[in-house]
């Protein structure tokens, strides 16, 4: 879209644009919105209600509709998709980078799938298969085939004036790569070489070999940190005889490194992180309802151990009146936990060969928080209610449920994770339950015994 648009959109800027609109000033709102970058329309229409999401969309040349497509969020797209025809579709993701191109068909039911890869052209129907061939999620399902390559053999004349037949070069190319007659990956030469070298310089002469070249089938996520370790630009993606199929570029990246932080927060409260936030109610209250219900059965376990101990509760009310400080200290602490191993297991700090050496020193931090706060609650609660055995039963609760919060907190990912379960989507309904059966279980059962 036009870049001559300099005014960041902000909240103020939704509201005019969204008041004209109601107000029936069409020709007014189309021309912003023609001046405006297609990010800005972007979060335009993720900032809309469905029925004025949908206005703004109609008022937008057709002719942008593909760079604004490629700027949304999942949800926000499927639901503007769903109110086009497939033709239209096709034609929106025409010229699209192959890995946009795929994000948006994989995303489609299966019908709407079929219609719209039929009405692409042939050129565009084989970029899209090609990219769709490989799995969700991994380098080679991010990765654009619009890669410039050339030969060790020829000189930096050559390649120069190769370069200025093209006209143009894709963007955010820092490099050019290197291979021999099978395409086989051998080196990669940067631009700044290129133009600061002599014209008779063979490019063998210039090409760096050590290179880390991505295989498609690695996981997006550990070739951003490969990224974000290496502060790439761009970085090659082979098959496994080595053979370069295209490349992955640093927004792409950013994208990715931008989702995954998403998911994990978004996760944490069992929500999708490419959920739209204006998206109908039943259907964001069927999706929270999931994790609402799993909530409940964990809520009614950690019950079923209370009523374990019904009989010292109703002799002991005061129990009652302690019993929630000890899960919830157990909680609060363990999640603690649980987040940083879970951000480190993202950063890839996590293996087999240190996992003994986390697992100790998470226990030797909760064994020390234990210490800590059991003597502080003991020494409240003897003072509050005059009663020396009540403290004591209270401390040993604290630090039993603050070790087994520590070693949960590490566990409970890795189990996961074995298991090949979201650590962030399922982890801390888990180590609650477990902090608070631990807590209830060590303070009623403690109380039961030393108090009765």
């Amino acid at each position: 879209m036009p870049e001559a648009y300099e005014q960041t959109l902000n909240r103020g800027t939704l509201n005019e644009l969204t008041l004209a609109l109601s107000r029936g000033m069409f020709v007014q709102v189309r021309n912003v919105l023609h001046n405006m970058p297609a990010c800005d329309v972007a979060h335009l229409l993720e900032s809309s209600p469905g029925k004025t999401r949908i206005l703004f969309w109609d008022l937008i040349d057709t002719e942008f509709h593909g760079e604004i497509l490629e700027e949304l969020s999942d949800d926000v797209r499927n639901s503007i998709i769903h109110q086009m025809m497939p033709e239209a579709v096709a034609e929106a993701t025409e010229g699209m980078d192959t890995d946009d191109l795929a994000d948006v068909l994989r995303n489609l039911p299966d019908q709407l799938y079929q219609e719209v890869l039929q009405a692409l052209d042939s050129q565009d129907r084989h970029r899209a298969e090609a990219a769709l061939a490989y799995e969700e999620y991994s380098a080679g399902s991010v990765m654009n085939t619009d890669t410039v390559t050339i030969r060790p053999n020829v000189s930096v004349e050559v390649v120069l004036r190769y370069l200025r037949m093209r006209s143009e070069i894709p963007k955010t190319t820092d490099t050019l790569y290197i291979v021999d007659e099978q395409d086989v990956l051998i080196g990669e030469v940067s631009l700044t070489a290129l133009v600061t070298s002599q014209p008779e310089v063979i490019i063998s002469e210039l090409m760096n070999t050590d290179i880390v070249p991505i295989p498609a089938t690695m996981p997006e996520s550990e070739a951003a940190i490969l990224f974000e370790r290496h502060n790439w630009i761009s970085a090659p993606v082979v098959n496994e005889e080595n053979h370069l199929l295209g490349r992955i570029t640093i927004d792409d990246m950013v994208d990715i490194i931008r989702e995954d932080a998403e998911h994990s927060m978004m996760s944490m409260a069992g929500l999708d992180d490419e959920e739209d936030t204006f998206a109908p109610v039943v259907k964001s209250t069927q999706k929270r309802s999931i994790w609402l219900g799993v909530n409940l059965l964990t809520a009614l376990l950690a019950a079923m151990v209370s009523n374990l101990f019904e009989d010292v509760l109703g002799q002991l009310a005061v129990l009652a009146i302690l019993n929630t400080i000890v899960p919830s200290m157990g909680g609060v602490a363990g999640n603690q936990t649980l987040t940083l191993v879970i951000r480190a297991m993202a950063l890839g700090h996590v293996s087999p060969s240190n996992t003994r050496s986390l697992m100790i020193k998470e226990l030797t931090v909760g064994i020390l928080n234990g210490i800590i706060w059991s003597v502080l609650i003991a020494s409240v609660v003897g003072l509050w209610k005059q009663d020396l055995y009540l403290a004591i039963v209270i401390a040993f609760a604290m630090l039993m449920n603050m070790i087994a919060a520590g070693i949960s907190g590490v566990a409970v990912p890795l189990i996961l994770k074995k298991f090949k379960i979201d650590p962030a989507l399922a982890g801390s309904v888990i180590l609650t339950t477990v902090t608070d059966i631990v807590g209830i279980f060590a303070f009623l059962g403690t109380a039961s015994w030393l108090l009765m």
